[in-house]
């Protein structure tokens, strides 16, 4: 997962479930699940060596994201599912 390219989050359109997000200050990445409308925000899960771990979720604002995460770079013109595939085999 070291050669994900991260960039900034600039707007929520980007916020998409199962992007990989990680923390400016951290080197913890995690995937981005649903968002809860009732409580106003994004699930984060960990995420490590492919695996989703949903034992654990953190709920996080939009606001908070944009301010102190930043998401993978993806190609919006590929599915994702076809640019995983495509990372895992290289």
């Amino acid at each position: 997962m070291k050669n994900i390219n991260f960039k900034e989050i600039k707007d929520a359109y980007q916020l998409v479930e199962g992007a990989k997000i990680k923390g400016k200050n951290y080197d913890e990445i995690f995937e981005l699940g649903h968002y809860d409308a009732n409580k106003r925000g994004y699930t984060l899960y960990p995420f490590e060596d492919g695996v989703r771990f949903e034992d654990f979720c953190v709920i996080v604002s939009e606001r908070e994201l944009k301010t102190n995460y930043v998401i993978e770079g993806v190609n919006v013109n590929i599915p994702i599912a076809e640019q995983q595939s495509v990372r895992l085999s290289a």
